[in-house]
């Protein structure tokens, strides 16, 4: 079984995963406006896990928002 990681809204339930550990999740939501920052002046874009998890924080301003986890079924 390997983890994923995601963020979810407290309000909603609603549930995005990305994919990376909780720590770059938690980083990005404790400094969502640094990230902000950087993907304005930053000619190559940001990562995909960045611009979901930014999407998704956008999306529910104002809202709790918990790092989450769970068990998925290795591809093998």
């Amino acid at each position: 079984m390997t983890p994923r990681y995601g963020l979810m809204c407290d309000d909603c339930g609603e549930v995005v995963w990305v994919s990376q550990g909780a720590t770059h999740l938690r980083w990005l939501r404790d400094r969502e406006h640094v990230a902000r920052e950087v993907a304005e002046h930053s000619a190559s874009g940001l990562d995909t896990w960045m611009v979901d998890g930014l999407a998704f924080l956008a999306e529910h301003r104002g809202h709790g928002v918990t790092i989450v986890s769970e068990k998925t079924a290795d591809g093998k």
